[in-house]
């Protein structure tokens, strides 16, 4: 007897800790910290800035940004209506970003329900049935069988000491905080990825466009050609060579249409709409300008603004809270629960006094032995909070290089734009001299192609290197966050473009 109520005392003694407990809002587990991360204000070694702001033509510069651009999404730094309508159309009716909506809203409805186990449940019940008790249940005593008829309410309390429900709503608010980034996500990359394929279409169109004036070359090569020739003044082996040439080039203009094509469909699909329902006028390139600067997040800011940082950050939010649901499973678990009905075997007599019927019951649930299976359940919880923070650091570090990348590659981009600029234009002064040469009888057709030849692959040269600056550019601003802030917030980026004056292709 004096065990059993030494028993009695510390289940009371227990009983009252836990309530005073579940007053002071205490919550077991670690609470979230978002680790330390190297975030100075440089993405690159600050040799390499001074060798690169110095650079004869380099293709940017990092400081303060005073007067960097205005607010507003990053694609609008390209000025373009056009491209703007594109990828507002895009956002809004593209089903990649209509499925994220919905996850979003899906993770919002999971805190929802996460939240509703802070409260008390309460229910209806009722019911009706016949029913007869067997000798298992009364021994040698026998009851005729009887009608019932009840109905009631339950009420059913779970006691929050431990912070297990706050710790599940912790991390319901973390799927929704990771959904909120993937839609992000998916909006920054379907922007970017609109862009690319405008400027692809524009680009293919300048090179084709640059193809059919080297075909008008050619066909004024033959004709001279074929003038030397009734002249008496050029073998007629000229004109086989012209028309080799000509038949030559004729090849670059089918790749060119597939390559257009492509590019068509695919900003058909970014858009939502199939190829054959998606009726546009294409952009050209004079209708899309690379910006002067580009306006970069430091790399302290750049950890609240890239979605897929923010991502890493949510899922290492919630897998703190596993640790704490985890933990809280190894104490006891208290419920309170009470009800209120009315029973009675003929409808007639069910609102009698004799019909109330009611109970108040606590229970205390506490785990004695399942076989290491809670405390290896925690041990995982742990291993899956420890995995989550080495992701995330590995996430920063990798949105830092392809910034660096960007950066680096901008330099080069115009390097290699200023230096094609040269080759064409070098090319185009041969070609004239070449030309005048053999119209002289001072050389023959060969140098005349030869030199026609080498301005063609400095002039698609020059597109292809204006169309990689400008992927550079939108690379750099998605690896930056795809937000354009204020001026004098952030670091802006200065863009060489190697020669202010856009060449019109033939000319």
């Amino acid at each position: 007897m004096a065990r059993a109520a030494k028993y009695v005392r510390l289940g009371r003694c227990l009983l009252i800790a836990a309530a005073a407990a579940g007053l002071g809002g205490c919550a077991v587990g670690p609470a979230f910290h978002r680790p330390t991360v190297p975030a100075g204000e440089h993405y690159r070694p600050r040799g390499e800035q001074v060798r690169g702001e110095h650079a004869a033509v380099g293709a940017y510069r990092e400081h303060a940004a005073l007067g960097a651009g205005a607010s507003g999404p990053w694609w609008q730094l390209f000025r373009s209506p056009q491209l703007d309508a594109l990828v507002r159309t895009a956002l809004a009716d593209n089903h990649d970003v209509a499925a994220a909506q919905a996850a979003l809203q899906q993770s919002r409805e999971g805190v929802t329900v996460g939240a509703a186990g802070r409260a008390a449940h309460i229910r209806f019940n009722a019911g009706a049935g016949r029913q007869k008790y067997g000798a298992e249940f009364l021994g040698p005593d026998a009851f005729a069988p009887f009608s019932y008829i009840a109905g009631g309410v339950s009420v059913a309390y779970q006691l929050d000491y431990l912070g297990e429900v706050r710790r599940s709503v912790e991390e319901a608010r973390a799927a929704e905080q990771y959904q909120r980034s993937e839609l992000a996500a998916t909006r920054l990359m379907l922007s970017g990825q609109v862009v690319a394929e405008a400027l692809d279409i524009a680009t293919a169109h300048a090179e084709i466009r640059a193809v059919r004036n080297l075909l008008r070359e050619d066909r004024v090569n033959l004709k001279l050609v074929r003038a030397s020739v009734a002249a008496g003044s050029v073998p007629r082996l000229d004109v086989l060579t012209a028309q080799t040439q000509l038949a030559s080039d004729a090849t670059l203009l089918p790749p060119l249409y597939q390559r257009l094509s492509v590019a068509r469909h695919a900003l058909a699909v970014l858009l939502g709409r199939t190829p054959a329902a998606w009726r546009r006028p294409d952009l050209e390139l004079s209708e899309i300008r690379l910006p002067s600067q580009v306006p970069v997040a430091l790399p302290s800011r750049l950890l609240k603004r890239r979605p897929d940082i923010l991502a890493a950050e949510a899922q290492l939010r919630a897998a703190t809270a596993a640790v704490g649901i985890a933990t809280a499973k190894l104490y006891p678990q208290i419920t309170l629960s009470a009800t209120l009905s009315e029973e009675a075997l003929r409808p007639q007599h069910l609102f009698d006094a004799s019909s109330l019927a009611w109970s108040l019951i606590s229970g205390l649930t506490a785990p004695l032995y399942e076989g290491g299976k809670l405390h290896a359940e925690r041990r995982a919880a742990l291993d899956a909070l420890h995995e989550r923070a080495e992701l995330y650091q590995q996430v920063v570090i990798s949105a830092f290089g392809q910034v660096a990348d960007a950066l680096d590659a901008l330099r080069h981009d115009a390097q290699l734009r200023a230096a094609e600029h040269r080759a064409l234009a070098l090319s185009r002064r041969r070609v004239h001299l070449e030309r005048a040469s053999y119209q002289a009888g001072n050389s023959g057709l060969l140098p005349v192609l030869d030199a026609q030849r080498q301005r063609e692959r400095a002039q698609l040269g020059l597109l292809a290197a204006e169309h990689r600056q400008y992927l550079d550019t939108i690379t750099l601003m998605l690896a930056a966050g795809g937000r354009v802030t204020a001026a004098g917030s952030d670091a802006a980026v200065t863009v060489r473009r190697g020669s202010d004056r856009r060449t019109s292709p033939g000319s």
